[in-house]
């Protein structure tokens, strides 16, 4: 399948999915997220998903780590459309979000955190394959800002739906998911 398809596809299942259906793959998720062996982590990158597309609400899992560890830093990022970029802001434990101009809730102040600072990014997809490769949204924001993480920094994904076998026109520069979770299973790459 290639990227356009998948986002075609998956936008569709996602709008389908009744709100039953969401409360249930949430908890699900959440399940999986902490079935993780997962390393102290003290600074996650993760965004705040938008109802109007189907997204998973990534709040569950930041609300785990934040129990893991009270002195989580978390940040959101900000766009800057104009270079296609975003920067990871910290927000705290009770942010504020303003939509921008493209109606994406960010953070309209606070501390940039560096890429190699973060220890997990939660990475938005609308789709994943089973080498870890994603669909996001087509600008590229977050392959390249991820190509700036260290390397100990976990990319994860989280998905209501299972993998494709391949998405045929992953490029040279799309960067690869460590681990994936779906209401059934976890996926490590």
């Amino acid at each position: 399948m290639n990227k356009q398809e998948a986002r075609r596809h998956f936008r569709s299942l996602r709008q389908s999915l009744t709100s039953a259906e969401r409360n249930r793959f949430d908890d699900l998720l959440l399940i999986g997220f902490q079935s993780l062996d997962l390393p102290f982590i003290q600074s996650v990158l993760t965004y705040a998903a938008i109802d109007a597309h189907g997204e998973p609400p990534t709040g569950l899992i930041t609300r785990y780590l934040q129990f893991l560890n009270p002195e989580l830093q978390i940040a959101y990022p900000r766009t800057n459309w104009a270079e296609n970029s975003f920067d990871a802001i910290a927000t705290g434990y009770d942010p504020v979000f303003q939509l921008s101009e493209r109606g994406i809730p960010e953070p309209p102040e606070g501390e940039i955190v560096a890429p190699e600072e973060l220890d997990m990014v939660i990475v938005p997809l609308l789709a994943f394959d089973r080498h870890g490769y994603r669909v996001g949204y087509g600008k590229g924001f977050y392959d390249r800002y991820l190509a700036q993480c260290s390397s100990h920094c976990l990319l994860a994904g989280i998905s209501y739906f299972e993998p494709v076998d391949k998405i045929t026109d992953a490029g040279e520069f799309d960067v690869p998911l460590d681990i994936c979770i779906t209401p059934q299973n976890v996926y490590v790459f």
